[in-house]
């Protein structure tokens, strides 16, 4: 017998699109505060770009060489001459290529587009809080993403972070527009996004996937079969939009393609499914090494180096605390009343939807970089930033308009109470960087939570007062750690946003390492003695370094002679290039098709943006890539096709130092990292460690006893035109 209460389905479903549809009518001061907005957000992005240089140089080569060769262009090669690809898929390089060769190749017509993508990030949050909520939520979400340290740091830099970012607000954008309107173009557009992120970030972008199928499937307003299949659409849509890419150069011929960095079979689908997919998650990352100097990682691997131990509290450590946690607290709490107190009416009001799409990305993002045994980086984080925005704006929104309830005040109140102290908590990191503002952010913030819990009493001017000091408290350490970063210079391959912390363990995400430590002194946190004695078949002089006492480890090393390195706050200086050598590097250069080879991206890559002229890395980007083999170096010198041979390494990705000029290192650390390092000389067969496999070892060893040398500002150099 057939229920006469239940609504009919076509009633019900054109009850659900009247609940989401977008809301009508604007305030007149919307506009004009959008457009300070998105001006201030594009003033803090572009201020001082130039400050940071090539910033992360492993991908200004990749810039650089595709602006030279569209062959380059196209497989996201780190060189003009297509040795090897960089460890992720090109899209992000696209647009900084496309930027560069229309306006020439140089720090700004790369950082700007980057810059550029973070403004849009924030118009594309706000337009998509606005279709469901008012002005102020929607202004609010913006405001916080633009706040966020670790934003505003990755997008002045050239990381492809930035368009990964952008590219899932647009998805998320799309896909609310689908559960309003029940279309599937809109899922469509929501899935070509995601592929796009793919090809920025490879799984990266497919994380946000199983929240949309959840939230689709519960809130879509058509019928069950209809949401299934436009479901079945979008992934055939993600598939293809991921995939052309992937199917074109899996379908090349190795022979006529640059080789894959970072995978260990020159596979495409190694990359995806090895050092970029799942080896993230367990630690077993083929092409990397890990702290004991064995492929794979033990005990966290290299992940725990970069983003302290895993679990719940990673993302507040001290590594990724200050770069993403200040409103995360806040978030929970606005996420947990709001949904309350909307509880009866979860099937039409346009909270519960919202909060699912943004509190769902926001835990299995984050559960992905708190529990991930691989390699996680601190900015990372950045993922978070739009759906911390999201879950921000509408929390406000929802416990303000039901303000004249107490459970709302209590959960406004708490929200800026507990957001108080935990910005006293990171703040107190930098003990000695502006102390006065972690007191004031506490003492504003707690008046400020009280007053909000008896406002009613005090009338409704005290209470819009107290509501205004709350979100300025709440604020006023992520902008200033914003500022800060705004202020820093930033390079090398492990940026931090704000100052340097205290207490960030070896290698803390503040101190930056590889970075903030002068010529020739180990990393925070090792007790270090470096008297270098490095020697090749020439007899060059040796050279010396210093000595500096922290932490808990202890470490005798000999440091690369070239290796110059320095800079404060979250900064990493590159290894900066000869005037000399760079003038050998270019005389004769169209004569090879490499005028320089040598092991690990940060090296090859300072010398090419130098020179302007393609060096091949050799092992890629961590330098454990299995190419080339000595016997194909070989064939390249007899060849011609390689003018010199540059030695030693200075830094390579993983944070270790290269040791491949003979020299040696014993290092035991302790503390944060739970691991252990031990690489030695270079001629030792050595497997997968700082520098990669043997191979590397054996070119070094035949390059050292076959070719005549020179050192030139400590940099061994050796002529693969002239033998002994």
């Amino acid at each position: 017998m057939e229920n006469t209460n239940r609504l009919p389905q076509e009633d019900t479903l054109e009850t659900r699109q009247s609940k989401l549809r977008a809301r009508p009518g604007s305030p007149p001061w919307e506009r004009p505060a959008l457009v300070v907005l998105l001006v201030l957000t594009a003033v803090a992005y572009i201020w001082g770009l130039g400050q940071s240089g090539w910033a992360n140089s492993f991908y200004s080569a990749a810039v650089q060489a595709g602006t030279k060769s569209w062959k380059a262009f196209f497989f996201g090669s780190i060189d003009a001459s297509n040795f090897i690809t960089v460890d992720k898929p090109p899209a992000s390089l696209w647009i900084m290529e496309l930027s560069a060769r229309i306006f020439g190749f140089n720090s700004w017509s790369m950082l700007v587009p980057e810059a550029l993508m973070g403004v849009s990030s924030v118009w594309v949050l706000y337009i998509t809080i606005r279709r469901w909520f008012s002005a102020n939520a929607a202004l609010l979400a913006g405001a916080v993403l633009a706040l966020t340290p670790v934003a505003t740091l990755m997008f002045r830099f050239n990381n492809p972070d930035a368009l990964l970012v952008l590219l899932l607000t647009a998805s998320a954008y799309a896909f609310t527009r689908a559960l309003e309107e029940g279309k599937t173009k809109w899922l469509v557009w929501a899935s070509v996004y995601i592929g796009f992120g793919f090809l920025t970030k490879m799984m990266a972008a497919f994380l946000i996937i199983p929240v949309f199928v959840v939230v689709y499937l519960m809130f879509a307003p058509v019928s069950v079969r209809r949401r299934l299949v436009q479901l079945v659409i979008s992934a055939g849509t993600v598939v293809v939009s991921a995939g052309w890419w992937v199917a074109i150069v899996a379908l090349v011929p190795a022979a006529n393609r640059p080789y894959i960095g970072s995978s260990q079979s020159n596979s495409i689908l190694d990359l995806i499914l090895g050092y970029n997919g799942l080896g993230r998650l367990t630690g077993n990352e083929s092409g990397t090494s890990s702290q004991s100097g064995s492929t794979g990682a033990t005990g966290g691997g290299m992940g725990g180096n970069f983003s302290g131990s895993t679990g719940v509290q990673r993302l507040f450590n001290s590594e990724m605390g200050g770069q993403i946690s200040w409103l995360i607290p806040a978030a929970l709490i606005l996420l947990i009343v709001a949904i309350w107190l909307v509880r009866r009416n979860w099937k039409m009001d346009r909270v519960i939807p919202a909060m699912f799409l943004w509190a769902g990305t926001f835990f299995i993002t984050g559960i992905v970089f708190s529990f991930s045994q691989g390699t996680i980086h601190p900015y990372y984080t950045v993922a978070l930033a739009p759906a911390i925005g999201a879950m921000i704006g509408i929390g406000v929104e929802v416990l303000w308009s039901r303000r004249e309830q107490l459970a709302a005040r209590v959960g406004l109140a708490a929200a800026v109470a507990l957001t108080a102290v935990w910005s006293f908590v990171l703040l107190n990191r930098t003990s000695t960087w502006h102390p006065w503002l972690k007191m004031a952010i506490l003492i504003i913030g707690g008046v400020a939570a009280i007053t909000i819990v008896i406002g009613p009493r005090l009338g409704q001017r005290i209470m819009m007062f107290a509501a205004a000091a709350g979100l300025a408290a709440s604020l006023a350490g992520p902008l200033a750690y914003t500022i800060k970063t705004i202020a820093t210079a930033h390079t090398g391959s492990m940026p931090s946003a704000g100052p340097t912390t205290s207490g960030a363990g070896f290698p803390g995400s503040g101190k930056g390492f590889p970075g903030n430590f002068e010529d020739g002194q180990m990393p925070p946190g090792m007790n270090s003695t470096t008297p270098s004695t490095t020697t090749d078949n020439t007899g060059s002089a040796p050279s010396s370094g210093t000595s500096g006492n922290s932490g808990s480890a202890n470490s005798n090393s000999t440091m690369p002679a070239n290796f110059k390195q320095g800079g404060s706050g979250g900064t990493e200086k590159e290894d900066t290039a000869s005037k000399q050598i760079v003038s050998m590097l270019q005389k004769n250069a169209s004569k090879y098709t490499w005028v320089a080879a040598t092991i690990g991206s940060q090296t090859s890559a300072t010398y090419q943006l130098a020179s302007d002229e393609p060096v091949m890395d050799i092992g890629g980007f961590t330098g454990s890539d299995p190419t080339p083999t000595l016997s194909q170096f070989k064939q390249y010198v007899s060849e011609g096709k390689i003018h010199y041979f540059i030695s030693g390494g200075g830094m390579d990705h993983g944070g270790k130092f290269n040791q491949m000029d003979g020299t040696t290192s014993n290092s035991t650390t302790n503390g944060s990292t739970n691991g252990e390092t031990t690489a030695s000389a270079a001629g030792s067969n050595r497997q997968n460690g700082p520098m990669g496999g043997s191979s590397n070892s054996e070119i070094t060893n035949w390059v050292q006893n076959t070719f005549k040398s020179t050192t030139v500002d400590g940099v061994t150099i050796y002529d693969l035109t002239q033998m002994k």
